[in-house]
């Protein structure tokens, strides 16, 4: 058997209904945005593998720091100890976050990144004996897939079979064009009662949602209004973060800053799971107690893994070199190139672009499923053509590694045009 063959027997793949797929290209290589399968078979990445992958495949910056560490000190406990990489790593991100951010949260992954914040956002209240339960999101939201984060995400195939068991959310419109006002005045209503903690939200991009996009302006607004009335705004920047939006974060855009800010995927460098929830002062002080019921009380194994805090001090130095910030400007010129061109195309809605973030939206007679039979006939389309897409429905996306070539992404581009024509 090969490896597709052999997965098969025994693996369970995320967001897969088993009975329906066929084998899975089983990858044994991979390069800058390239990889290869078992047949030799080549693919453009350009999702960078979920959004986490921005300087390439095999990055040899980044392999020779987790070398280097996995041969000095490969882990010990973050509960009663520290060492040297956690402590250069969070002094490194202090530089690179907003001002108001001041203690750094470690664990492994994006869904757990916001689950401590929304524990940090409930317990907060609970250490001063208020009670506010309840947490505000928007519509349409994606958040991840532990319990919290569910609560949160407003994707409702994804949590329908858990609504009984989640804590209370509540959901506004996303401030789109045209929205805004609604929106906030949804919010403004809400917020009012006192009976919410937070309001958590991806600022200016909602990923999984199929890159619908809103202005830094409204959630200015937003932050503001939630700011004035004590309810904490927690920014989901697991997707957005790292460069994705033309600048290091999408907070970036503000000017008023959230309270709390949720980091993963592309910290690492596609490299090693790890995550961050950072905090405000005040938040931080909400905790520190004489009395120990009061301290957060979560934890993982991994926490602050020192070979994932030398990937992630890489990862950074990579972000903030001139090759690497002029491939995002470079790639994001292209996008626009691309929208103009495309979006005259009688079968496509609407295009979007924000840093290297590229989104159109294909005209349909009927509302799409979010894993419908247009969205699985393009998919397989992708990959037949030798492309890694992901489209959301009926919106096709790109969402390139930062080293992917001219030629490659124009490869890309033609795909997706002959992929429209197709359906």
């Amino acid at each position: 058997m090969n490896l597709s063959e052999r997965d098969q027997q025994y693996n369970w793949h995320p967001y897969t209904q088993h009975k329906t797929i066929g084998l899975l290209p089983a990858i044994v290589k991979g390069e800058g945005a390239l990889l290869w399968d078992e047949t030799g078979k080549e693919y453009i990445d350009a999702i960078a593998s979920w959004w986490v992958n921005p300087y390439g495949h095999s990055n040899k910056v980044i392999a020779e720091a987790i070398y280097a560490q996995l041969t000095t000190l490969e882990h010990v406990l973050f509960g009663g100890f520290t060492h040297d990489k956690a402590v250069q790593l969070s002094e490194k991100l202090m530089t690179i976050l907003p001002n108001n951010q001041k203690k750094l949260f470690y664990s492994d992954n994006g869904s757990t990144a916001v689950e401590i914040a929304l524990k940090g956002a409930l317990q907060y209240f609970y250490n001063k004996g208020e009670k506010r339960t309840k947490v505000i999101a928007f519509e349409d939201a994606f958040h991840g897939d532990t319990f919290g984060a569910m609560a949160a995400s407003g994707i409702s195939f994804f949590t329908e079979a858990f609504k009984g068991s989640l804590l209370e959310v509540v959901r506004i419109p996303v401030p789109t064009v045209g929205n805004e006002a609604r929106s906030l005045q949804v919010l403004q209503d809400l917020i009012a009662t006192q009976d919410f903690a937070a309001f958590i939200f991806e600022p200016l991009v909602q990923g999984a949602a199929g890159m619908v996009m809103y202005d830094a302006k409204v959630l200015d607004e937003m932050i503001s209004l939630c700011q004035k009335h004590q309810v904490f705004t927690i920014a989901d920047e697991v997707m957005t973060g790292f460069g994705k939006t033309g600048k290091t974060f999408a907070t970036d855009y503000l000017v008023t800053k959230p309270d709390m800010m949720c980091l993963s995927k592309a910290l690492t460098g596609g490299t090693i799971p790890m995550a961050i929830t950072t905090f405000t002062q005040e938040l931080f002080d909400g905790f520190y107690n004489d009395d120990v019921n009061k301290a957060l009380f979560h934890g993982h194994t991994f926490t602050a893994n020192p070979t994932g805090c030398a990937a992630a001090l890489a990862s950074i130095a990579l972000l903030e070199t001139a090759e690497m910030q002029n491939n995002i400007a470079r790639i994001h010129n292209q996008h626009l190139a691309f929208a103009t061109k495309i979006k005259t195309h009688p079968k496509v809605k609407t295009t979007r672009v924000l840093g290297v973030i590229f989104a159109l939206e294909i005209k349909t007679e009927t509302n799409e499923s979010y894993y419908g039979s247009m969205r699985n006939k393009l998919y397989n389309f992708f990959i037949e053509q030798g492309v890694i897409l992901r489209p959301v429905g009926n919106i096709v996306y790109i969402l390139p590694p930062y080293v992917m070539t001219d030629k490659q992404l124009e490869k890309v581009y033609a795909i997706v045009e002959k992929a429209i024509d197709m359906v």
